[in-house]
């Protein structure tokens, strides 16, 4: 299986100790850093905090070149669609 799907992973649920279930969660920017950002994962329900994630300079990097390769359609191929 291709690995490059897993690259920049964010949840949507994570278990909540106050709540005592899975629940939807909120990303917000805690901390920018030269080399890194570090987000909080907020639960939807209570607020309170239930995980972390950290990108690096480099992923993050490597994401908005990917996202600026991506191919565009034609004008041609745009008229048909439509």
């Amino acid at each position: 299986m291709n690995q490059q799907q897993f690259e920049n992973f964010t949840a949507s649920s994570l278990y909540c100790e106050k709540c005592r279930a899975a629940m939807p969660v909120r990303e917000r920017l805690l901390l920018v850093l030269p080399d890194r950002e570090i987000f909080d994962y907020l639960c939807t329900g209570c607020g309170s905090s239930v995980g972390r994630r950290e990108v690096t300079a480099g992923e993050k990097r490597m994401a908005q070149t990917k996202a600026r390769r991506r191919p565009r359609r034609s004008a041609a191929l745009r008229q048909l669609t439509l």
